[in-house]
């Protein structure tokens, strides 16, 4: 039976150019994937090189894009709760979205935002628990990266960074500049950590640093006595270089726990819900 729908029907003129097309793509080099792989190896190779793969290409575009959320996130650039559209960020960054949500996905896993499908990220608040809860695990984790340090007994020009860390905040805090201070208070635990030398203890101690950073950069104009931060620095300095395993962590352990109570009555004296 004929099919009485002219749509259904094939003119000469679009069959001819239909045969013209397939007769154009055998002459101009269209292959199967057996005649592919039987080109020489050789050819293969160089036509790879032409251009790499995406992957190749993605993980520079990738730690662009989350060391750069990640540093405005701490320093309180983007502020606790709120929200950027995923095209507004990678267009701020000069990037296309897919290192952008790779980016994103990193800040995600290490509890600095929330992604929002299809639209793009949240930056996650911390509440008063929230913040108990990082202190306490971070003044475990880094009081045992501290008992490593102390047992190697570190060599003065390991000391030095902590040093000079320590008397950056105190030139900071006379000049009064206290974005300069928290800066150089984060640089003496990076260097303090780092120098355990167990690679996935410090990334794990970077992780719970960071958010209590958040909560220092949002708070440093309210905490009480910041002089004080300092002279634990070197008090723990000074039994670290003496190799005094115990000392060192007691005084890393009281530092760290002095710093959770004062953040803790800043949420409740203030009556904050988050940070």
């Amino acid at each position: 039976m004929e099919d009485s729908n002219p749509s259904s029907m094939q003119s000469p003129a679009r069959i001819a150019r239909g045969g013209a097309r397939a007769r154009l793509g055998a002459h101009a080099g269209v292959h199967s994937a057996a005649d592919l792989s039987s080109q020489p190896s050789a050819n293969r190779a160089s036509a790879s090189r032409l251009k790499p793969p995406p992957s190749a290409q993605a993980p520079s575009l990738v730690e662009h894009a989350y060391d750069t959320i990640r540093r405005r996130i701490l320093d309180n650039v983007y502020q606790p709760g709120a929200p950027a559209l995923e095209s507004e960020l990678a267009a701020e960054l000069g990037i296309s979205r897919t290192p952008l949500r790779e980016a994103l996905i990193r800040l995600q896993n290490e509890g600095l935002i929330e992604i929002i499908p299809r639209h793009g990220m949240r930056v996650r608040p911390v509440s008063a628990t929230d913040m108990k809860e990082i202190y306490e695990v971070l003044t475990a984790l880094e009081s045992y990266a501290v008992e490593l340090v102390a047992r190697r007994k570190p060599t003065p020009s390991e000391i030095k960074p902590l040093v000079d860390a320590t008397r950056a905040m105190t030139r900071a805090l006379k000049a009064k500049n206290l974005e300069a201070w928290a800066q150089a208070d984060e640089a003496f635990h990076k260097y303090l950590i780092e120098a355990c030398g167990n690679r996935l203890l410090v990334d794990a101690i970077q992780q719970y640093c960071d958010r209590a950073h958040r909560a220092l950069m949002f708070s440093v104009r309210l905490r009480p006595r910041l002089e004080t931060s300092a002279k634990e620095h070197m008090a723990l300095v000074d039994r670290l270089s003496k190799g005094d395993v115990v000392g060192a962590v007691e005084v890393n352990r009281a530092h760290r726990e002095r710093a959770n109570r004062e953040l803790l009555a800043i949420f409740e004296q203030f009556r904050l819900e988050q940070m």
